[in-house]
């Protein structure tokens, strides 16, 4: 990557009220406040309406990609329904988040959700007439990944507006809670329906689910958001916010560690059916029990998240290099408890990566393009999925499941470990093995030369 022009250059070009710095909060909290943003009234009713909805969006995403594997016989197939559901946010994604900053972000997210309800349906309608096939399941998910386009943005920003800037930091750590946790409760309910009913229901449930939270945003008090002013339409608009994250290697480093982990290790849905399917005739409770796995672990990841108590962008390289050793290892597990293992691990890491990166991100850009900044994160991380899941499928199919996850994570081991370098070497900074302190055993230090430069001035 080409060095980033200095941020004075750039700031200087951008109106003041997008250069404002944001303000972050460095002192741990107690535990009692683990997740104090829940304080906020409208935040509580938007965390539980969230709820339920992940709860039935995972009951979805099992039942669907179980049930393209069983019409299809095919890992790949699998893939290609997790890309399409994905490529929107590949071309679309700036789009999105100029209009997250240019319309309500509550109305944008009831209309989306009112479209995700009516797709649901249909899927439900299909399925449970036993009418379905892997042509309709690939259509549905090609305008679902439209709807989620413009869901992503308007929802991460949206999130401000309900807390203000105060609790910012533990809202999106909320967030990432309550997804891990319907992920461990969706998939094992996703399970136990595809094993006695079969997948229409589960469709059924997140149409349901997705009306639930149309209502809840209505519920909300609109005095007591925060809303920000709209930006007014002119051109150049996503160039700005393009110039604008470039210009700060708090956004531009963690994009391209999401590239990487996006591309390789983020297509775990693909892998595990093909290990519950190929490897360990485990069937469909046992790949709903491998998805509730490593929803447990990035459950436990999403709490340690919340208790972090700074931003840096080491946190960013080292969950993507720890996640993607777990995947590694994974691809060594002589069994299926081993594997899980594994993955409670992996998951684990995969949230620590994803909040740290998430939470630097957004505390990096002003309120006035934050939509901007945060589509072009999304598209990056969905967006990349879209490329991929059928590559890891593919990968899974014709070679074989191991070895697609050691590629897995392998490829972002190396991606962080370059990076942590390129840091390292701009920060002047080592690592430093002390043997006699053991709850210090590694530590990165400044370097010697950056000690003399500091003692000389």
């Amino acid at each position: 990557m080409a060095p980033s022009p200095p941020l004075e250059a750039n700031a200087a070009a951008l109106p003041d009220t997008i250069t404002q710095p944001i303000a972050v909060v460095n002192e741990r909290l107690p535990w009692r406040h683990t997740f104090i943003s829940l304080n906020v009234r409208n935040f509580r009713i938007f965390a539980i309406g969230h709820f339920i909805a992940v709860i039935a969006l995972w009951m979805q995403r099992i039942a669907q990609d179980w049930l393209v594997l069983q019409l299809s016989g095919s890992v790949t197939a699998v893939g290609i329904t997790v890309a399409l559901q994905f490529l929107p946010s590949l071309f679309l994604g700036p789009w999105a988040g100029m209009m997250a900053d240019r319309f309500a972000k509550r109305k944008i997210l009831m209309l989306c959700q009112s479209v995700a309800a009516l797709l649901a349906a249909t899927l439900a309608v299909l399925a449970l007439s036993q009418q379905i096939e892997v042509a309709h399941v690939y259509g549905i998910a090609l305008v679902l990944g439209l709807v989620t386009v413009l869901d992503q943005p308007a929802r991460q920003v949206f999130v401000n507006e309900l807390v203000g800037p105060r609790y910012l930091r533990n809202a999106i750590s909320v967030n990432s809670t309550i997804f891990q946790l319907g992920g461990l409760i969706g998939p094992a309910i996703a399970g136990i329906l595809l094993t006695a009913v079969g997948a229409g229901w589960a469709f059924a449930a997140n149409a349901v689910a997705c009306c639930f939270t149309v209502s809840m945003l209505l519920s909300l008090r609109t005095d007591q958001l925060h809303v920000s002013s709209p930006v007014a339409k002119r051109r150049g608009m996503l160039r700005e916010g393009l110039n604008y994250a470039l210009s700060k290697p708090t956004i531009y480093w963690p994009w391209l560690m999401a590239g990487f982990i996006a591309v390789f290790a983020m297509s775990l849905p693909v892998l595990l059916a093909a290990f519950a399917d190929h490897v360990y005739d485990a069937g469909a409770g046992g790949y709903g029990l491998l998805n509730t796995l490593v929803a447990l672990g990035a459950l436990a990841g999403a709490i340690t998240s919340a208790r972090r108590r700074e931003l840096r962008l080491r946190s960013v390289v080292l969950g993507a290099g720890m996640y993607g050793l777990m995947l590694c290892l994974a691809s060594l597990a002589p069994s299926m408890p081993w594997f899980g293992a594994a993955m409670v691990l992996a998951g684990f890491w995969c949230l620590m990566f994803l909040t740290a990166a998430n939470q630097l991100v957004q505390v990096s850009a002003n309120l006035a393009i934050r939509g901007r900044v945060m589509s072009l994160y999304i598209m990056v991380l969905i967006g990349g999925q879209a490329i991929g899941g059928p590559m890891i499928g593919w990968l899974a199919e014709h070679a074989n499941p191991h070895t697609a996850v050691l590629i897995s994570g392998g490829v972002p081991v190396l991606a962080a470990a370059s990076v942590a370098v390129v840091l390292a070497r701009r920060g002047q900074l080592m690592l430093k093995v002390d043997l006699k302190d053991r709850r210090r055993l590694l530590r990165i230090v400044p370097s010697q030369g950056r000690r003399q430069a500091a003692a000389a001035s």
